[in-house]
């Protein structure tokens, strides 16, 4: 077959398959060829290394296809480009041997079949015919071939259709193992998020623990200081010591002097006695002699009569003149035990160490009074004594002289020492005069005169607030005045009031709502009305004063649903529920981009904004403080509207949600009354409380009698908030821890009044002895101990509303007792308007009518209603105990 110059072929060399019946010569080979369309060499579209020419044109390239790899890559790209052009490529094998007459086979192929064609133009018949043979051998190898590969592709499918499944297996396998791993991994990430909730909740207790230690530096500071005075006061008291050592040497000295001068008195005296004695003897006997001379003529001259007479005389004159030496003898013995005594007394001079007493008054002492100078004051008349004798009949009043120097000495008492002189001088108090003139001065331009009319203005102020509280009482009373009677404005209660703190500081270690819920009985049996329960809400602090959402309610005193089942356990018994709502400040959940604790969580989402920018610790950016500080907390700006909105918002909640019925406000120095009264009328609970704790005035490490600066600062609170709230009267507590020590004088004012808040305003005064701060684990401020039925008995009986704490009434065995006292309170009608009339308050004890039909003493005071004469009516012992006694008006 005749060349044809442009037929392009293109194909990779292979071998022949094993099955294929080829006869060839050794220099034949199979390939595997390409068939395009015809198209001249220079149009050919795929690269010149990638073609396979006829022999006769470009047998140079041929040699370029001896490597199969190499052939299998430019099969690749031929297939690549003959599809993209012609749309299906196919294969045709071809045998052509070397050679000039080497046939060319081409065709165009597509996926219906393969046409062929010869092109010859001077082929002969032989030719033609071997031709067809060659073209069907060549047709059956073509067959062969492609059932071979048809297999080999059929069992290369199949193999890689089993690794396709093996690998989904796998991957599928892997699938779940990554699920498994995700799962786990989510898991962890729950725990990592628990984690990092527990650091924030550790870093935030870090936080509070710093400013604990701050605080706890700062008293350490002040601790130091105080170091420092009394080193400074030792020392003086060293100095004083050294010169009361001084003063007794110089006192010994002196006493020792005064001995001397007592005993050479003494002896000088007796001697004189002696001798007085000896002259008198010598007088007696020589008038005696005389007298019977005289008597004996007397008989010889005028009788017997006359003789009887003068022996009576004499008789009478003998006797008084024994009667004289006897009372010189007993002189003279005086003056001897006296010396001793003074010896004795030195004695207890110098181990007594008494600081002062002067020469003069320790010889008066040893005189005793001033005894002997009552007999030997006169010298006259010991002049006539011992020259004249007795020459009448001893008077009486000298009768009685004379026995009182005959009298013994009263027995030896030792001296006391300085304590016990001390505590037996009478405290100098003002008189009421004085104290009166005080009051009721005016000076110009004087600070006091200006406290006093503000005083005045504010107790106006009061009474006209009383009595608009009243008028608007009586526009809701109900239909039934006598029901309605003694009811007050929201927040004060009916005044009847008799308030339980039920718990103490260690409470939340127990499941507390779980607890406290069974004793409603016994509180409610006990008289008691209302209960106050401790902060309800989540704190960073237990206890729960470092308050953080306000909206959790599951504390470490129990969950929310334990808390509202203990609500209503107590509601049940008809005992009203007063949270403890700390409004002052709150702990923030995160900080702020300076590293500042200042961005508040939970609902009420709060910023830096919320909080007052004088706060030091906390970089506020909202408006200076209204009150004062509290530096362990960000201290809330409630001047700021939507802060507002959101407590008072937050307290109907738990008065609609969880039923309290009122609020106990803590620290409320913290910020203006104000603010207080616009939540009491937001809420109207049935009774609030402000804690106002603010430091007595001391003076020498006492507690001041004049309180008035105190229990003003209190009222001046309650006034600021409108009169809608009562505060704790704190001024009662601290003048109680001193009154109950033989100092009841304290419980009565210049005016005659209570001393406390309750003497100015008792429906507004809630008296205390402890609570979870003064008392319990903390002890910042405790009640005596040996006085606290004493003090249970004073406010029980006194106006105010009473609070009782939860240790005395259930730890300290004093249920009994108190439930004794609230009983008599209820039985005799005692409210928290009660007039008191104060009818004795002295060192011994104190005295006081409370209403109509009940009469209270405390102390030790011999008293009872039947020695006074202003008391009408008969009264009955009900209560007598160590230390307070109770009667009741029958």
């Amino acid at each position: 077959m005749a060349a044809i110059p442009h037929a392009n072929v293109s194909g990779v060399l292979q071998k022949a398959p094993a099955s294929a019946a080829v006869a060839a010569s050794p220099m034949s080979h199979t390939v595997l060829v390409l068939l395009q369309q015809t198209v001249p060499y220079s149009r050919c579209p795929y690269p010149l290394q990638s073609l396979v020419h006829n022999s006769s044109l470009c047998s140079q390239r041929r040699t370029s296809f001896a490597a199969a790899e190499r052939y299998s890559q430019i099969e690749k790209l031929h297939r690549m480009h003959f599809q993209h052009k012609h749309g299906s490529p196919f294969l045709i094998i071809a045998t052509a041997t070397k050679g000039e007459n080497a046939d060319v086979l081409e065709g165009v192929g597509s996926q219906k079949g393969v046409g062929f064609s010869q092109r010859s133009s001077h082929m002969p018949p032989g030719k033609i015919m071997a031709a067809a043979d060659s073209k069907h051998k060549l047709l059956e190898r073509l067959r062969n071939t492609v059932d071979d590969t048809a297999a080999s592709a059929v069992k290369e499918a199949g193999v890689a259709i089993n690794s396709a499944l093996t690998a989904a297996e796998t991957a599928k396998e892997q699938a779940k193992n990554a699920e498994a791993a995700l799962v786990e991994h989510i898991g962890l990430l729950h725990e990592l998020s628990h984690a990092e909730k527990k650091v924030m909740s550790l870093e935030e207790g870090l936080l509070a623990a710093v400013h604990q230690l701050e605080v706890a530096n700062a008293a350490i500071k002040s601790l130091h200081t105080e170091l420092e005075a009394a080193k400074t006061l030792t020392k003086a008291g060293e100095a004083r010591i050294v010169a009361a050592e001084a003063s007794v040497h110089e006192i010994q000295v002196a006493a020792d002097k005064a001995v001397d001068e007592c005993e050479n008195s003494s002896r000088h005296a007796f001697e004189v006695l002696m001798n007085a004695t000896a002259v008198k003897e010598e007088t007696a006997r020589v008038a005696f002699n005389a007298q019977l001379e005289g008597l004996q003529q007397a008989v010889n001259t005028s009788g017997q009569k006359v003789e009887d007479e003068r022996a009576q005389a004499s008789r009478l004159e003998y006797q008084v003149l024994e009667r004289s030496l006897a009372a010189a003898e007993a002189a003279a013995g005086v003056w001897k035990t006296r010396a001793m005594t003074a010896e004795d007394m030195l004695r207890q001079v110098k181990e007594l160490g008494v600081e002062t007493i002067s020469s003069k008054s320790a010889v008066e002492q040893i005189m005793g009074g001033g005894r002997m100078q009552m007999l030997l004051e006169k010298d006259s008349r010991r002049h006539d004594l011992l020259e004249n004798g007795p020459r009448r009949e001893t008077p009486e009043w000298m009768q009685r002289r004379l026995d009182v120097g005959q009298q013994g000495l009263p027995p030896k008492k030792s001296l006391p020492s300085s304590a016990d002189v001390e505590a037996m001088l009478p405290l100098e108090l003002p008189s009421p005069g004085d104290v009166w003139s005080i009051a009721k001065a005016r000076v110009k331009d004087d600070m006091y005169t200006a406290e006093a009319a503000e005083k005045q203005k504010i107790d106006l102020q009061r009474k006209v607030l009383e009595q608009a509280l009243e008028r608007k009482t009586i526009k809701k009373q109900a239909k039934d005045p006598e029901e309605a009677e003694g009811k007050l404005a929201s927040g004060t209660g009916t005044g009847h009031e008799i308030v339980f703190q039920g718990f103490n500081w260690e409470s939340w270690r127990r499941d507390w709502w779980v607890e406290l819920a069974p004793k409603a009985a016994d509180l409610s049996k006990c008289g008691i009305t209302t209960i106050w329960l401790p902060p309800p809400t989540h704190s960073v602090a237990p206890q729960g004063y470092m308050p953080g959402d306000l909206y959790n309610l599951n504390s470490a005193y129990g969950t929310e649903d334990e808390l509202k089942q203990c609500i209503a356990e107590m509601h049940n018994h008809n005992i009203l529920v007063l949270g403890d709502v700390v409004l002052n400040h709150r702990c923030a959940q995160k900080q702020g981009s300076n590293g500042v604790w200042n961005v508040f969580g939970g609902k009420l989402d709060w910023g830096p904004e919320a909080i007052v920018r004088d706060d030091p610790n906390f970089q506020g950016r909202g408006n200076p403080s209204s009150g004062d500080i509290f530096h362990a907390a960000p201290n809330i700006d409630h001047s700021q509207t939507f802060v507002r909105k959101d407590i008072k918002e937050w307290m109907k909640w738990l008065r609609n949600d969880f039923q309290f019925d009122g609020w106990r406000l803590d620290f409320v120095r913290g910020f203006w009354g104000g603010y207080v009264k616009e939540y009491i009328e937001a809420t109207t609970p049935a009774f609030a409380i402000g804690e106002y704790w603010d430091s007595l005035a001391y003076e020498g490490g006492r507690v001041c009698y004049n309180q008035d600066s105190h229990r003003q600062r209190i009222i001046n609170w309650i006034n600021a908030a409108g009169g809608t709230s009562s505060a704790f009267d704190v001024t009662t507590k601290g003048i109680l821890h001193s009154a109950l020590h033989g100092e009841f004088w304290r419980l009565i004012d210049p005016q005659g009044k209570p001393p406390g808040v309750m003497g100015w305003w008792p429906s507004r005064a809630v008296t205390f002895l402890e609570n979870h701060d003064t008392g319990s684990t903390q002890g910042h401020w405790p009640f005596p101990r040996d006085k606290i039925m004493m003090g249970y008995a004073y406010i029980l009986t006194h106006p105010g509303t009473p609070v009782i704490f939860y240790d005395h009434f259930y730890d300290f065995g004093l249920h009994d007792q108190i439930a004794e006292l609230i009983a008599v309170r209820t039985r005799t009608g005692v409210h928290c308007r009660s007039p008191v009339k104060i009818l004795q308050a002295n060192f011994e004890g104190y005295v006081a009518k409370v209403g109509e039909s009940l009469v209270m003493k405390i102390g030790h005071l011999d008293w009872n209603p039947s020695k006074q004469n202003n008391l009408t009516g008969s009264w009955e012992r009900c209560i007598e105990r160590d230390g307070y006694q109770i009667w009741q008006r029958n």
